[in-house]
């Protein structure tokens, strides 16, 4: 039987009919992915998580939607990247140094404590894209810990402060022996140091404040530390500190959710992530200059410059550290040699080419006397 000319090109017209309905259909038909971090609610981190999930969904017309989960609401906040390895949750919103019981390389990957080698977030995201960086890190979850999970940076909490005191502190001697809240790698350092550190999470610091069962603590600085409340207990605040000068955040996605994803979404999580990082950051450094300023005018806070001495001997502390991980962990040497050799280059340059931040702040905002 032979077909007509218009009964041909009607056939044409309503398979591809169909075929634009599939597709259109295929588009519409949005995924979410469940992205869980370790934070409350009220924590920036939390905001930069939103923005985030808020880019993803613009940039992939809404194909592509993340329900950004605070710390807790599927699995406790500790337990997020193990959760996005099993496919619990899609993915993690964290720190790498948190991981740090697991094999202590783990922390390098979080440019902390010290911004490794000297380098700042800038100069950290320079090594992970321009230094093989992003490989060692994804080689870390995968060969090393044997996690399914595909890794970026995310964000840069830093500069945070070296802390609150509960009594003014003027030397390395009177800060050995208190009793403070710190974590992970910090915790280690700072024991070496001779202070008596506490592990908690952000949200018992406060209560353990008001109880008068620590001394100190450390949490970030700036508008975290006023959201959590810690000027209302203590009126000592120091900074800087050397701790995590220039710390830098992580999303770690599970690989099979990653790798299901088209092209296209991929690239949009990359670009998201990319514009979180700048966007977040300037916001941060906003929100915490308003905070340190309400903490002295409102509050009454004295803000205090750490004693150096501090800072120098938790420099000389992990630089031994370092060295003794180095001899017996080979990944941990093989990922901080890379990172000392990209700094080598970066670091020395940097310093030339640019001007010291204090020499046009203190031309323009000369320094208040007593501050």
């Amino acid at each position: 039987m032979k077909i007509s000319s218009l009964t041909r090109m009607a056939l044409v017209a309503a398979v591809s009919a169909t075929l634009v309905l599939a597709v259109t259909a295929h588009a519409q038909q949005a995924r979410t992915m469940k992205i869980q971090s370790a934070v409350p609610p009220s924590s920036t981190t939390q905001d930069a998580l939103k923005f985030f999930a808020d880019r993803v969904d613009k940039l992939t017309a809404g194909q592509l939607k993340i329900e950004a989960l605070p710390g807790g609401a599927i699995v406790p906040p500790f337990e997020i990247l193990d959760a996005a390895h099993k496919k619990v949750i899609d993915g993690a919103w964290g720190i790498s140094y948190w991981w740090f019981g697991k094999n202590k390389a783990a922390t390098l990957f979080a440019n902390t404590p010290a911004g490794i080698a000297g380098m700042d977030p800038v100069d950290f995201i320079g090594w992970v894209y321009e230094g093989g960086g992003l490989d060692l890190w994804n080689e870390f979850y995968q060969k090393e810990l044997k996690l399914n999970l595909v890794a970026f940076p995310s964000m840069p909490p830093s500069p945070q402060a070296l802390g609150w005191f509960k009594r003014p502190i003027k030397d390395l001697n009177d800060f050995r022996g208190m009793k403070c809240r710190q974590t992970g790698i910090v915790a280690e350092l700072y024991s070496k140091m001779g202070m008596a550190v506490v592990n908690m999470p952000g949200g018992e610091i406060l209560p353990a404040a008001e109880r008068g069962t620590i001394d100190c603590a450390e949490w970030v600085g700036g508008i975290e530390d006023q959201r959590l409340g810690l000027h209302t207990v203590w009126k000592y605040h120091y900074t800087p500190g050397m701790h995590e000068s220039a710390s830098v955040a992580e999303i770690a996605f599970n690989k099979e959710v990653w790798d299901s994803l088209p092209p296209q979404n991929k690239e949009a999580i990359k670009s998201a992530v990319s514009e979180t990082f700048l966007r977040w950051w300037a916001s941060y450094q906003r929100q915490n200059a308003d905070a340190i300023a309400e903490f002295a005018e409102k509050h009454g806070v004295k803000l205090l410059t750490t004693p150096p001495e501090v800072n120098q001997a938790f420099l000389k502390t992990w630089d031994e550290f370092a060295a003794a991980e180095s001899a017996k962990n080979p990944f941990f040497k093989k990922v901080y040699d890379s990172q000392r050799a990209y700094a080598a280059k970066v670091v020395p340059a940097k310093r030339f080419m640019f001007p010291p931040y204090a020499f046009q702040a203190d031309y323009y905002w000369p320094p208040k006397e007593g501050k």
